[in-house]
């Protein structure tokens, strides 16, 4: 049995698909419309059955089960023997894996095996054709309806698109929340394939003792409201201000990725392309100048508000609104303000 479809490797904990699993289940299903072939997904773990309806409801046509105890917790050695088997046996087109600490374990594993290329942390995924020179023989070869992986690179200084055409599959790791998760459609259904596991004492050579989970404190992912500060707000103690309209507005704090390098604030709280996508209804950037790097984070916010003191600060060409002026004298009038109308 064999197919030509776009694959997902699912990350899963406890037995629930991780939600960037459910944003490429999601983009697989926008990919495969184009390249007219099917979505399927791989799954692995202790209990997830359950989550099959699941993933059939973001777009998955075929779900590659396999389940057992011993896969309760990702390790290494049993995962990546696992999709290799679906991969090299199933020879779909594309495989998309989140660019998670699981995501960027496995990935490579794989794509060694199997002697394919690997693009890690995209932000974007296209098809589209590509024309390759042969300087030797000076002919140019066409490839149609091939993955467009696109990434920062240069340290974000410019946005590369990379492409694997001569060998399949082509493999990529995506970052969390670049990809909008799809409505699910509860209609939709899966086929369900199970994967038998047989596995040694050599494929355990390490044990888990224990896991410690600890609890996320800070959710930007999830906030309809976020306000970030950058290296305009000058340092850690000035970052009170941020927190103060981040309570005042009930939204969550962000920053810049020199903030976070600056320590005026946790890494937790950095947005952009090294930090965390996300997509708020209402975003205020304050002291932040808007380089690209950022920019690739929250673009796609529904409203920008950009509060800084230099007019010419690239943050106003992407904002819906824009302040000109100290963040130390424009916040506690905006906090002043929204407090006299509530």
């Amino acid at each position: 049995m064999s197919e030509n479809s776009v694959m997902v490797y699912i990350q899963q904990s406890e037995g629930k698909a991780a939600e960037v699993s459910l944003e490429l289940v999601s983009k697989a299903r926008e990919l495969a419309d184009k390249l007219g072939v099917e979505v399927s997904a791989a799954i692995f773990g202790e209990k997830v059955e359950g989550e099959v309806k699941r993933l059939a409801s973001f777009g998955a046509d075929r779900v590659y089960l396999a389940e057992d105890p011993k896969l309760k917790f990702y390790t290494p050695i049993p995962c990546s023997k696992l999709m290799i088997q679906v991969v090299s046996e199933m020879k779909p087109q594309i495989v998309l894996y989140g660019a998670t600490t699981e995501g960027r374990d496995i990935a490579p594993r794989v794509a060694s095996n199997l002697k394919v290329g690997l693009t890690a942390d995209c932000t974007d995924l296209q098809i589209g054709d590509h024309t390759q020179n042969d300087k030797d023989s000076n002919t140019a070869r066409e490839y149609k309806n091939i993955l467009y992986q696109i990434r920062p690179a240069f340290g974000g200084n410019i946005i590369a698109t990379i492409v694997c055409p001569e060998k399949k599959p082509q493999m990529a790791t995506v970052r969390e929340g670049v990809m909008r998760m799809g409505q699910p459609d509860v209609s939709r259904k899966a086929e369900t394939v199970r994967i038998n596991a047989s596995f040694g004492k050599e494929d355990f050579p390490s044990e888990i003792i224990d896991r410690v989970l600890e609890a996320k404190t800070v959710n930007l992912k999830g906030a309809n409201i976020i306000v970030s500060g950058g290296m305009g707000v000058g340092s850690k103690d000035n970052f009170a201000l941020i927190r103060e309209l981040a309570h005042t507005l009930g939204a969550e704090v962000g920053a810049s990725r020199a903030a976070v390098d600056q320590g005026f604030i946790g890494k937790e709280h950095q947005v952009g392309q090294t930090g965390t996508t996300v997509r708020p209804k209402l975003y205020i950037a304050c002291g932040i100048s808007g380089a690209i790097q950022h920019r690739a984070g929250m673009d796609a916010s529904s409203r920008i508000i950009a509060i800084n003191s230099d007019p010419e600060a690239p943050i106003f060409g992407i904002a819906h609104y824009g302040i000109v002026g100290d963040l130390n004298e424009v916040i506690p009038r905006m906090i002043k303000a929204y407090k006299a109308r509530v």
